[in-house]
């Protein structure tokens, strides 16, 4: 049995949530985790100020059914399958999306959750963007990152690392290694935040964080 490979052209969706404003407005480019669509990923994101916050929300290519009954659709960044080539695959696609929004750096937040932690670190590494806030929500930061791919990083950019204190999937052992391995690629720049909840999107402190973006 051999493997081969073809290129060919492909597209994808992307759903954004408000619309443009003023200089003072948060830029978001959020990632969702895995069984997500961006689309339903965006509600987590209403709450915010409209006119401060814009939301891009890239969708993962891989969709698929979930559950007995193959009613919902959801979606997946990356499997351990083809990883190296399904990883250029993805980032090809946001940078498409980037381009597409003309997203300005200086307003900037760049958000993942779960699934979408690895996604938007090895995104933001690879193409060396400076944001103006990064927020990893409940996530893993990639194994084969180091300390040299974030070095071009402003010391003051804020990096949060955000879970709750009854997450499921973040045991003790996942998160001291968490820990030390976002003290060991973002330095003092990392603020680890802890919420009481289990593994879902805590609406409550992305909204603190949008505010503190403004300032």
């Amino acid at each position: 049995m051999t493997t081969k490979r073809v290129i060919y052209q492909n597209s994808n969706s992307y759903e954004t949530l408000n619309e443009r404003q003023g200089t003072d407005q948060n830029l978001w480019f959020a990632f969702h985790g895995m069984g997500y669509l961006s689309r339903y990923f965006l509600k987590y994101f209403k709450a915010m100020d409209p006119l401060s916050n814009y939301i891009v929300a890239p969708q993962a290519p891989s969709k698929y059914y979930q559950g007995p009954d193959f009613k919902h659709v959801g979606a997946s960044w990356l499997t351990r399958e083809d990883t190296a080539a399904e990883t250029q695959n993805v980032l090809n696609y946001i940078d498409a999306v980037f381009e597409a929004e003309s997203l300005d750096l200086s307003k900037l937040i760049l958000m993942g959750y779960s699934q979408g932690v690895s996604v938007v670190c090895r995104w933001m590494a690879s193409r060396k963007i400076q944001p103006k806030m990064l927020v990893l929500h409940s996530g893993g930061i990639p194994v084969e990152l180091t300390k040299a791919d974030f070095d071009y990083l402003d010391p003051a950019t804020p990096v949060y690392y955000i879970y709750g204190d009854k997450d499921q999937y973040i045991t003790p052992e996942k998160l001291k290694d968490q820990k030390e391995r976002g003290e060991s690629l973002f330095d003092n720049r990392l603020c680890i935040r802890t919420f009481e909840g289990i593994h879902e999107v805590h609406t409550k402190m992305l909204n603190e964080l949008a505010e503190k973006g403004r300032i």
